[in-house]
């Protein structure tokens, strides 16, 4: 019997499996995080530890404001990947159930591993591009609630520009060539990402004396960590589906 005759898994089944994805792989984003983000976050801290001696007001009434260590800080790492990973993973699990209509019955694993690439793409390499990581130490204390909340905006931007995008690649008909489906589907995606770069402000607050290395070292350490966690999302939720779609084949065999 063909794979692709079983009925579809119940969302329980897909959410499970969505968020046990999810869990691995922020494990594994937080363990990148820690090899090649910490040893940046240490200097960048250094940094700015030493701008603090020389107000002695300020250094200590910053100390009394640190409620909690760099090793618990460390340790929280894995807690805070690993429980957003999990979430990001129910979040792909619930998308693919609503889309699962213009999926085909066939391509359980290319299907998670497209979402995860149009998530990592839109939610954190447009946003990235426009307004990359900073390590300590940088940025106004003042602008944080701007900051974050453009951010967030450019997120949702990021994710209408991979809408639209997909929306481009449809647009032109199934029986286009595929050159220009494809540059259809890029069309929509530049265009949107155009102009949100366009109309977002921009914020330049990097110090002029913070080493310019650490500062990019930094910022590719916190988006490699991205990468791995999405990628992994991808892979793993793929691997469990197509799991699951052989499971539910072979108990509708005959005979099972």
């Amino acid at each position: 019997m063909p794979l692709n005759t079983t009925t579809a898994p119940p969302f329980l089944a897909v959410l499970v499996r969505g968020l046990l994805a999810g869990l691995i792989a922020g494990l594994l984003a937080g363990a990148f995080a820690y090899v090649a983000g910490e040893p940046h976050v240490e200097a960048a801290i250094a940094i700015e530890e030493a701008a603090t001696h020389a107000e002695p007001a300020a250094g200590a009434h910053d100390h009394e404001d640190a409620l909690v260590g760099r090793t618990g800080q460390r340790g929280g790492l894995f807690l805070a990947t690993g429980l957003f990973g999990a979430a990001m993973g129910g979040l792909l699990a619930t998308a693919y159930v609503l889309l699962s209509r213009r999926r085909r019955g066939d391509d359980d694993g290319r299907s998670g591993l497209l979402l995860a690439g149009a998530a990592l793409l839109g939610a954190v390499i447009v946003p990235f591009l426009k307004y990359p990581a900073n390590p300590p130490a940088v940025g106004d204390p003042a602008t944080i609630d701007q900051r974050t909340v453009t951010y967030l905006l450019m997120v949702v931007l990021g994710l209408v520009a991979v809408w639209a995008g997909s929306l481009g690649y449809r647009s032109v008909g199934a029986q286009a060539p595929p050159w220009l489906r494809a540059a259809a589907a890029v069309g929509g995606f530049l265009l949107v990402t155009a102009v949100s770069y366009v109309v977002m402000p921009s914020f330049q607050e990097v110090p002029a004396d913070f080493p310019a290395t650490l500062l990019w070292d930094f910022r590719l350490a916190s988006l490699g960590t991205q990468v791995v966690l999405w990628t992994g999302i991808g892979l793993l939720f793929a691997a469990l589906m197509h799991h699951e779609r052989r499971r539910r084949a072979a108990t509708a065999l005959p005979g099972t």
